[in-house]
């Protein structure tokens, strides 16, 4: 019973991450709203490639499920894991939280009133909160084994060094800012914001893995439908 749950929760979950990068996907061609501009389409936003990342964790996770092979099963349970460990849970978390703290302060650094008619209002919530639910459900759901709290930070220190690279690197490109809110600070006040954010992600790391060890018990093995 409790296999077939997690099958339709992955399934489901997948569908809807697909669903909202197809909807995403249908706007391209359509005038893009003042403040916005084209290079780097929609991969220089993180919020987008967070979808990407829930969409191909619960694709391999969909995956996993319906394996039946152990060997293969217990190598891709190993990927899914990492994926969701480092990379899923932190910057999905990440995204939903600072958008919203960033929004309530003054939307027009992060998401312009202009946005309001390019993306309706169900689409920011599919983008910006309910990937938090949808992931606390997953932590419910099912028991993820982590890595060593070492390896996965510095795992989640590349990842953010490398979108770091990639904002700066368009702003080279275009002298523009991927985000208003850049565009208000010095050199050194960029590179505070991304100390203060990769602080952030990582207490979004430990929470999840907190999170873990509370619902399934530390250490916990799992030898079956996992």
């Amino acid at each position: 019973m409790i296999a077939k749950v997690k099958i339709v929760y992955h399934i489901t979950a997948f569908s809807w991450y697909a669903f909202i990068i197809k909807s995403m996907a249908a706007k391209d061609g359509e005038k893009l709203p003042p403040g916005i501009f084209e290079f780097g389409g929609p991969w220089k936003y993180l919020t987008f490639l967070n979808l990407l990342l829930q969409m191909v964790f619960f694709g391999m996770a969909v995956v996993n499920d319906l394996q039946t092979g152990k060997n293969t099963a217990k190598g891709l349970n190993k990927w899914k894991d990492l994926i969701f460990s480092v990379l899923a849970f932190p910057v999905g978390m990440f995204v939903v939280l600072l958008f919203w703290v960033i929004f309530a302060y003054d939307r027009q650094l992060v998401y312009p009133e202009s946005l309001d008619a390019f993306f309706p209002l169900w689409m920011n919530h599919a983008m910006h909160t309910v990937v938090m639910p949808i992931l606390l459900g997953e932590i419910l759901l099912q028991h993820h084994v982590y890595p060593k709290t070492k390896n996965g930070l510095a795992a989640l220190g590349v990842v953010g060094l490398a979108y770091l690279g990639w904002v700066i690197f368009i702003y080279l490109a275009v002298g523009l800012w991927v985000y208003p809110l850049l565009g208000l600070l010095s050199t050194s006040g960029v590179l505070g914001l991304f100390l203060f954010n990769m602080t952030v992600v990582t207490t979004m790391y430990l929470l999840g893995r907190t999170l873990n060890n509370c619902v399934w018990g530390k250490g916990k093995k799992v030898t079956k439908n996992k």
